[in-house]
């Protein structure tokens, strides 16, 4: 459920602050057997002095339940937009989560 609940503050975090018109949303699981979630969008990017309100703090939390670690960037290739990243579960750096997913999927809107 917290997984679930990544993305869905993610997404939220897109349609209310990115002024995106493509978001892409990835879940794999590694060689580790570690979730791996990405949300990635074309928007207006995160400020570089931007604080971190209440939708981040529970993204960050939600990852540390599921033992594992949480970042927000600006797109690496240095297209506008933002990339959010959560890695968790078996194999993740903290190693406490426990749970796989049953599925792995791309989707993009």
């Amino acid at each position: 459920m917290a997984a679930y609940r990544i993305v869905q503050e993610a997404l939220t975090n897109v349609v209310r602050h990115a002024e995106a018109r493509r978001c892409v949303v990835r879940l794999a699981l590694d060689a580790a057997g570690a979730l791996r979630i990405e949300v990635e969008d074309d928007g207006r990017g995160i400020a570089p002095r931007a604080r971190a309100g209440v939708g981040l703090a529970s993204m960050r939390e939600r990852a540390e339940e599921l033992g594992g670690t949480w970042t927000v960037e600006r797109r690496p290739t240095g297209a506008p937009g933002s990339r959010r990243c959560c890695r968790a579960g078996r194999g993740s750096p903290t190693g406490r989560g426990d749970r796989e997913p049953s599925r792995l999927a791309e989707a993009e809107g």
